[in-house]
């Protein structure tokens, strides 16, 4: 049986139940890199500040050094019955060099240690995501400059609304993951200050140099307020939300994969690379990757209410509550990653069709709207325009008609102010290219808006 650090308080050996339930090891044994580079950084601070004697310093960082290789190795065993990776990795340094080892642990707890180790690995983590958002972002990026010409109709309330552009529709995805760029931007400023030095609660009565271990680890600052350091979680609270609007977004890009891969769309092929059969149906072909994705969404919203279920109800400053942090942060970041890392080549080996997507904007009066908008121009109210051209979709629909086949006498027919320029008026190509508001679907803008995002990404 393994001593436990708080043996000395206790007569009664720690139940074998009890181990399995406290233990935390089975899941944070992830963070040992960061334990052992916050233990690094501690030790050489208390040998800076007179607390351990260089030598000692020497010893433990050689120590730490050597257990990370035995990790790495995979030659480390885990124990249970120590709980967490803290203690498997101080209860091993001491093993590897006696007293000295247990000097470590002076001026810290494993409070504020936690949250070091947790701020550490989500500072890697949150850059690691941050690439990935901008793989996928060059992925579409290089779609939208492809699929220039492709026309299709854009969607509200899933029905065909206007037309656009493709790249214009795969562009939008761009915007949305600027803005998880920049929520992670700001998230991972309030992940990046540095806690230890907080101990249990209350500081330290020891003469420890926080600023020091700061520089060490590189955090630009530190905390400011024990109390607030050792049962802040507001980070990992933060980073999944941001994983968790990421994951919406994500879903929603699935989703539209999903759909315009169907017969009833027929907007684009999977490569067999990225889709499966059915053990039943041989003809099936099934896009397991984008509805993988879209389910897996839930998983990253359900750790983000975790999380807050969890921290809502706890008075200051620490409870063992908080050890459960580990795990929905843990599966955010696995997530995320593995969604990031499928995207950026199932999207390149994607194959549009121009063809049914261009043939989709010739249904749907999609010209409606431009339309209303010719007979303002000819001095119409917007909103008896709009009844007019309603009307005129009234009429097609009766006959069996779409606005291009209509004459220009049946036109004129529904107003006196349209003329034949109306033909030119309800082309698709030129609909889209009158849409020249910054921002819009006209191709001219759309290439605008690619150059900025080449410049910005550094594509040439």
């Amino acid at each position: 049986m393994n001593k436990k650090p708080w043996a000395g308080r206790f007569k009664i050996e720690t139940d074998k139940l009890m181990e399995d339930f406290t233990q935390s090891v089975s899941f944070d044994k992830r963070l040992y890199k960061y334990d052992i580079m916050g233990s690094v950084a501690h030790a050489k601070m208390l040998a800076r500040s007179g607390i351990i004697t260089d030598a000692e310093a020497k010893e433990i960082v050689d120590g730490l050094n050597g257990i990370l290789e035995e990790i790495k190795n995979g030659e480390f065993i885990f124990s249970v019955s120590l709980e967490d990776i803290h203690m498997n990795i101080e209860k091993r340094l001491i093993e590897k060099i006696g007293a000295a080892g247990e000097k470590l642990h002076t001026g810290r707890s494993r409070n504020d240690q936690v949250t070091l180790d947790l701020r550490l690995y989500l500072r890697d983590e949150t850059g690691e995501i941050l690439k990935g958002i901008r793989a996928v972002q060059g992925v579409l990026l290089e779609l939208a400059e492809k699929y220039l010409d492709t026309f299709m109709p854009a969607y509200t309330h899933m029905q065909r609304a206007q037309p656009v552009l493709l790249s214009h529709h795969l562009l939008s995805y761009i915007e949305m993951f600027k803005r998880d760029c920049a929520r992670y931007g700001c998230c991972y400023k309030r992940i990046n200050i540095m806690p230890l030095g907080a101990g249990a609660v209350a500081g330290s009565t020891l003469p420890l140099d926080r600023e020091y271990v700061a520089k060490l680890l590189d955090f630009p600052e530190i905390t400011g307020n024990s109390i607030d350091t050792v049962s802040d979680r507001d980070y990992c609270i933060e980073f999944t939300a941001a994983s968790s609007i990421l994951m919406m977004h994500l879903s929603r890009l699935a989703e539209e994969l999903v759909l315009w891969s169907t017969e009833e769309f027929d907007f684009l092929e999977l490569s067999d690379a990225f889709a499966t059969g059915s053990s039943m149906m041989p003809q099936k072909k099934n896009p397991d990757v984008p509805e993988l994705i879209r389910g897996r969404a839930g998983k990253v919203y359900g750790g983000l209410v975790s999380l807050l279920t969890m921290m809502k109800g706890l008075p200051l400053s620490y409870s063992r509550d908080m050890q459960e942090d580990k795990e929905p942060v843990f599966t955010a970041v696995d997530t995320v990653k593995q969604c990031l890392y499928i995207l950026p080549p199932l999207l390149k080996s994607t194959v549009f069709n121009r063809d049914k997507m261009m043939e989709a904007t010739r249904k749907g009066f999609l010209e409606a709207t431009d339309v209303a908008e010719y007979l303002v121009q000819k001095g119409l109210p917007f909103r008896s325009a709009h009844e007019t051209v309603g009307r005129v979709v009234a009429y097609c629909l009766e006959q069996g008609k779409i606005f291009p086949e209509l004459s220009l006498e049946e036109w004129r027919g529904f107003s006196s102010l349209i003329g034949d320029d109306i033909s030119d008026v309800v082309k698709t190509k030129n609909i889209i290219d009158k849409r020249k508001t910054a921002g819009g679907t006209a191709r001219d803008e759309v290439k605008k808006r690619i150059a900025v995002l080449k410049k910005e990404f550094k594509v040439k």
